[in-house]
Formats: C-alpha cells, structure tokens, sequence
C-alpha cells in the first residue's frame, strides 16, 4: 500500500508546474513527510505521558499540528473536506504562516541537538514549490495515509524513501553525489566492524545513507540493552552537510531509520580550519564519499596545510584530522587520487602513509555509481601508524554495471572475506610501501595476475567517462559564473 502512495504522491507532483524533477519530488515529499512524522511521533508522546499521569508539552502549537491543516478530521474521524483548506487558502497559509513560523524554531531552540532546532533549519532552507493549492492538497491527503506508528512501518517507509533517493541521484548530473550503492557502503561497514559506543562521523553526508546503513548494522547486534539503544539513538552518529535539499534529506533518512533528532549539522564542512578542531571533536570511525571534481576557492584552501582546489583532496585532509588516534575510516575516492602527479596529490599520499595505515584499497568497476562513468576506489586506513603494507582488491563482478543489473552484496562477499587475512589471489595483491617511488608515492592500480594484452575497454565505458568529464568541466564553469557575477 505504502509503495502505492508514494507513487501516487509523484503523479501529483509530476503534473504541478512547480515540480520539474525526481528532485523536486523528493524534496516536497520530505518536507510533508517530515511534518507527518512529527505529528504522529507527538501524538505517541502525548499518549505515554498520558499512561504515566503526566502532561505532555507539544513542540508545534495547535493551529499548525498536521491534523488541523493538512488531514483535518470529522467527528468519525474521516478526512473532513468541508473544513480542509485548499487552492489560493492554502498556499497562503503555508507559505506565509506555516513555513515562517516552523523557520522561527531555530531562533528559539535550546541548542543545535534537539529536533526544534532541526525543525528551523529544515524550512529555513527548503520552500514549497508546489505552485497550485489543489495538488498541495491531494499530495497532503496522500501523505496522511502513510502511518509512522510501528516499527514496521518505519521500516516500510524507510526502504521506500532509499528508492526515492537512488532514483533522485539517478536523475541528478552525478549519481553518486546523492546515492552510494547501499552493497559497497555494507562492505565497508563490515570491513571496519563498528561497535556500540564508538561515534561515527560523515562530514559529506549526502543523503545520510552511511549513517543509516551503520546504524541497521549495529541495531542487528545481539544481546542489546536500553542503555546500548540510548547510545545508537543519541551518542554515535554524527554528520555534516552543505547542500540544503540534502540536509533535509539526510535528517529524513535517519528519521525513518529510527533516528529520532539525527546530529547532522547543516554548515560547509570544508569552511573549518584544520587547526581549530579539537581532541573532543574526533571520532572513532568515519564512512565516507566526499564529492569529487569541485573546485575549491583560495580563502577555502587557507583551511588545509595541504592547498588545493579538489574537493575530495580537502576532504580526506579534514578526515585524517577527524580521526582519533587508532580511528578507522573507510572513504571513496576517485582512482586518480592515486596516481596524480601534482604537489597535492603526492603530498596528501606521502601524509597517509606516513601517519596512517592505509591497509586496503578497494579497486571499483566501472559504472558502480550509476549515471556516472567515473572510477573509484575505497580507501581503508587507522589512524596513528606509519603504512608498511597494502592490500589491493580488484573487483569484478563480471559482467557491465548498469541501471538493470547494479552492484549487490554477493558482489562484494569475496573481498570481505579474503579482506580479514589480506589472503592474495586472481583480484588481490599486497605491495610494500618500502618498494614504492618516494619521489611520487604512486600507488595505482597496478594487478600483477593480469596478463600484459589485457583487452581494451569497453567504447561504451570511454564514452561515459568523457560524459562525466563533460559534466565536471561544466559544473566547474559554473562555479566560475557564479563568483564572477
């Protein structure tokens, strides 16, 4: 059923003006059911403090609660559409009574941690671009048929919005900058094996799905006690974010996950200086896939002792610097990084082999992000320990990665079982950082059982790499556009 009205939420917003995209559908869809969420998780509360002899202090005033405005009810308890407002009465009360007045819980909240706070910043960046009152209106009655009231129903939901977001990254310039593949973010969690009460860290949330998939990870540990689920809930997750609709994304992805008030922080993560973070601000383990390709401006890179314009080169700057001594990170990363020749990119190798145990590299086909033909690899490394060997795994899922036939976790069962020995093989091999280059510290990609008239790639695979260069070199020029307006 659930399935279905999601569909149906899509055909309203398809054929409303205001709405072009999977992304716009996404974003409105997240703002209603974040509203729908906080109204059934209120009317949870107030019957437990009613249970317990005690009153219950509602965060949203009683004009603006879901049931009033978006599904009022008659005396049966039937949607009432005689006093639902609806065209130009709605559009003006939402957007000039509803969204100023949830925008100004972040002026009024006690601190950043708490879901008021959360609440202002969601609709102090997100706008309702629903231009007509009548799609608003059918939207909104969908919306009020999805229920938050079980677990299972969080879990319906939640596995429903992950589909919306792999379809939103799809229909983006860059899939992977909103959907990681969830099998390689499940191997990479298996790979670092987190444990209740280690904090984890994405400074580049995206759409929190590392968080989420993390959080499920340790949800499915045996023998859990209350105080562990406190933990999980309030004390181990943790995560930045620039883009506003992925912000609002992220904090509705954890939500259905059952992460009530997520710690996700809305600021540039980039902005902070390396020299201002703190011991207390570190944390055990980080999961990541910064984005690539950007180009940083120069008062940006002042915040690096490495400076460079690339984006993910800063970001696994800021990383090592998260980590606390013995941390573990495992980070997605563009192949290049590997082999780039500029003063950055050997200086940032040369710093991660000297300070850290970069122990495996995980080598991706191609097409793993779908949409973008670009290479990567997954970076896997503790912190406070010089590199003196790495283990490399080519993966092959044998066969072309597409839209049909994407990445699973049968791909990745080989890697994470040789991984826990560095067992070599036909797709593993170990190399002594000894032996490397110092001059360069190249670290590619380089399999020692393929055989030298190895065939030549694939012209569909060429074309989707220039594709991507296309779409960098052009989001690069409009970084360029926007400064010089």
């Amino acid at each position: 059923m659930f399935e279905q009205t999601f569909k149906n939420i899509d055909d309203i917003l398809h054929k409303d003006a205001g709405c072009s995209s999977e992304l716009d559908y996404t974003e409105q869809t997240s703002w209603m059911l974040f509203l729908k969420y906080l109204d059934d998780l209120e009317y949870s509360k107030s019957l437990e403090a009613e249970l317990e002899g005690r009153d219950y202090q509602y965060i949203i005033d009683e004009q603006h609660r879901w049931g009033n405005w978006a599904a009022p009810k008659d005396a049966q308890g039937n949607y009432d559409h005689n006093n639902a407002l609806t065209g130009p009465d709605l559009m003006d009360y939402v957007d000039g009574e509803l969204f100023p007045y949830l925008k100004s819980f972040k002026q009024r909240a006690d601190s950043p941690d708490t879901i008021q706070y959360k609440i202002g910043e969601i609709f102090g960046e997100i706008k309702n671009k629903i231009q007509s009152g009548y799609s608003l209106r059918d939207a909104l009655a969908k919306v009020d048929e999805l229920q938050f009231r079980s677990q299972a129903e969080k879990h319906e939901l939640s596995h429903l919005y992950e589909v919306k977001i792999k379809n939103m990254g799809n229909a983006g310039r860059n899939g992977g900058e909103y959907y990681t593949p969830r099998p390689l973010i499940r191997a990479m969690i298996q790979v670092l094996n987190p444990k209740i009460g280690e904090t984890i860290y994405d400074g580049a949330a995206g759409s929190a799905g590392f968080l989420c998939e993390a959080f499920d990870y340790l949800r499915q540990q045996p023998g859990l006690t209350v105080q562990d689920l406190t933990t999980l809930q309030q004390k181990t997750f943790y995560a930045k974010e620039k883009k506003s609709l992925a912000y609002v994304i992220a904090i509705m992805n954890m939500i259905l996950h059952g992460i009530e008030a997520p710690n996700v922080i809305h600021t540039n993560t980039l902005a902070e200086n390396l020299a201002d973070i703190q011991a207390s601000q570190r944390h055990d383990m980080i999961l990541a896939n910064p984005p690539f390709g950007g180009k940083e401006r120069p008062e940006i890179q002042q915040n690096f002792p490495i400076k460079t314009g690339e984006t993910a080169f800063l970001f696994l700057q800021h990383f090592i610097k998260m980590l606390k001594p013995g941390g573990r990170a495992a980070v997605v990363i563009k192949n290049t990084f590997l082999s780039n020749s500029d003063n950055a990119a050997v200086a940032l190798r040369k710093e991660l082999l000297e300070n850290c145990n970069l122990h495996t590299i995980l080598d991706m086909p191609a097409k793993t992000f779908l949409g973008a033909g670009v290479k990567t690899v997954v970076l896997f490394f503790t912190k406070g320990e010089p590199t003196h060997n790495i283990w490399y795994y080519q993966l092959d899922p044998g066969r072309s990665l597409g839209k049909t036939n994407p990445l699973n976790d049968q791909d990745l069962a080989e890697f994470i079982q040789l991984q826990k020995t560095f067992t070599d093989g036909n797709q593993a091999w170990s190399i002594k950082v000894q032996d490397l280059d110092p001059t360069t510290y190249d670290l590619s990609v380089k399999n020692p059982n393929t055989p030298e008239d190895a065939p030549l790639r694939d012209p569909q695979d060429i074309m989707d790499e220039i594709r991507e260069l296309d779409q960098q070199s052009e989001a690069i020029l409009a970084n360029i556009r926007e400064l010089l307006a």
